[in-house]
């Protein structure tokens, strides 16, 4: 049972991703804690992470 719920969720994020666009059409940009601006290259694929804490 645990095996088929790793499968599907497997198959759905192969399904999302392949429904994405190829190219933004302009630049990402977030904030870091700091509040400086950090921009991400377009011209490659890149994986990024939200930590986030509640205090």
């Amino acid at each position: 049972m645990k095996s088929k719920l790793i499968l599907m969720l497997l198959m759905t994020v192969l399904v999302l991703s392949a429904c994405g666009k190829e190219e933004q059409g302009e630049s990402m940009t977030l904030l870091d804690q700091e509040n400086s601006e950090i921009a991400f290259p377009q011209d490659k694929p890149t994986l990024f992470f939200f930590i986030t804490t509640y205090t």
